[in-house]
């Protein structure tokens, strides 16, 4: 376990193992409350219904989508680029306001290895007394691994329904080849990373970290040391020192094994062990909470923090325009999608004094129940129109091609057809020489 303060690097370049203390306080308690809450989302999403379709389910091989009850198919994939907008703006906002209180409080890493990875480690540590060693790191490994294959299972539920992953998994690895092998990875990689990477995903893998300079100023809130108040450290009956008795409690507790009282640093994962750790000992020696707390660098140096600034209102304005231009191509969809197309080659043929217009007729049902109807066709006065077949009938997000034969005497000129399809309209205009 590092002592040191400097982090999961020793000096020379190796990795220095962190095994974080055990620390108990408010902010342990609350962001418990939202893992259990995040984890529960987790899991259950895939089997949750909405009007009877699910909630959340990513169908890739039949190119539909489950999105909220909704039932999108590929050609609603530009949609996606304001789903996008609004995270990506999104987490920027939140960074500006709040620091990195995505990757304390809600990112998988955190989540996963805070609520469930490092209680098994605390129960069967690798020095201890009770059970010999090898049977505690092989407990300690196989629940390492039974948690990364639920989570494994988990994602994979959101890729197939519920009772076809049931049968992936009562079929073996012969009933889909594919899938397991891709359980079998995700698996290993999570137990890897369970077990072995931890803190390097962090500090090494996630850029979002590394681009924390970036994205925060000194009105951003982070979790701090008060140096104001807490130097110059001592013994708690020498006089003339600060508050910080330098007990080192919060080098213990910290997942990357920083010192908090060195500044900011990219380490930080704002995880708040520090402030619980800080306070109770605080507590004991009947001195007020806060040494080490969540502020702005501005509040931490004495000076009013502003929470309306440039960056915010940025933000704020990208993802209220992202989130509006969501909701406006969401609640704007049509049900049916309906094409004219016309067919490779001559654009008319002409029959006597007739001139002959071949068009296809493309028809989509968008919607997430089966549709059934009529196709009405609009033609100048003169003209006559054929289609084959009359109607549709077609499941979600299932096509039709329908032909449309349109006759109208030579000469005429600027005409147009519609065709109307369970109130959407499409025209085009007819050829003739």
């Amino acid at each position: 376990m590092s002592r040191s303060g400097d982090g999961a690097l020793a000096p020379d370049g190796r990795r220095v193992r962190i095994e974080p203390a055990a620390v108990s306080g408010r902010f342990d308690r609350a962001r418990r409350a939202v893992f259990v809450v995040l984890i529960a989302v987790y899991l259950a999403l895939p089997f949750l219904t909405i009007a009877g379709r699910p909630a959340l389910r990513l169908e890739i091989g039949a190119r539909r989508f489950f999105i909220l009850g909704g039932l999108f198919d590929s050609t609603d994939a530009w949609r996606m680029l304001f789903v996008l907008l609004v995270a990506a703006v999104g987490l920027l906002l939140a960074t500006a306001v709040l620091g990195r209180a995505w990757c304390g409080w809600a990112c998988p890493q955190t989540v996963f290895l805070d609520a469930l990875i490092r209680p098994i480690e605390r129960r069967f540590p690798r020095k201890g007394k009770g059970l010999p060693r090898a049977l505690r790191a092989i407990a300690r490994h196989s629940l390492f691994f039974l948690v990364a294959a639920v989570c494994a299972h988990a994602f994979i539920a959101y890729f197939v329904s519920p009772a076809a992953l049931w049968r992936m998994i009562q079929g073996g690895p012969s009933h889909e080849p594919g899938v397991f092998a891709f359980a079998a990875i995700t698996t290993g990689v999570l137990a890897f990373d369970f077990a072995v990477f931890r803190e390097q995903m962090c500090l090494i893998i996630c850029p979002y970290g590394r681009l924390q300079s970036l994205l925060v100023d000194k009105d951003s809130l982070v979790v701090g040391y008060d140096e104001r108040r807490g130097e110059p450290r001592g013994k708690v009956r020498l006089p003339m020192v600060g508050d910080c008795v330098d007990c080192r409690r919060c080098i213990a507790v910290c997942p990357t094994g920083i010192d908090i009282r060195r500044g900011q640093q990219l380490d930080c994962v704002a995880c708040t062990a520090c402030i619980d750790a800080c306070d109770d000992i605080m507590g004991r020696l009947g001195r007020a909470p806060g040494l080490i707390r969540y502020d702005s660098e501005n509040g931490l140096a004495g000076q009013p923090r502003r929470l309306l600034r440039p960056r915010v209102l940025v933000y704020g304005a990208l993802v209220v325009a992202a989130s509006v231009g969501l909701a406006l191509s969401t609640l704007g969809r049509a049900g049916v999608d309906v094409q004219l197309l016309r067919p490779v080659g001559a654009p008319y043929r002409l029959d006597g004094g007739e001139v002959e217009n071949l068009l296809s007729l493309i028809v989509v049902n968008k919607g997430a129940e089966p549709l059934a109807a009529p196709i009405a066709v609009s033609v100048p006065p003169g003209a006559r129109a054929s289609v084959e077949p009359a109607s549709v009938d077609l499941a979600p997000l299932a096509r039709a091609r329908v032909s449309v034969t349109v006759r109208f005497p030579r000469g005429t000129h600027g005409a147009r057809l519609t065709v109307a399809v369970a109130g959407e309209e499409v025209s085009a205009a007819l050829v003739s020489p």
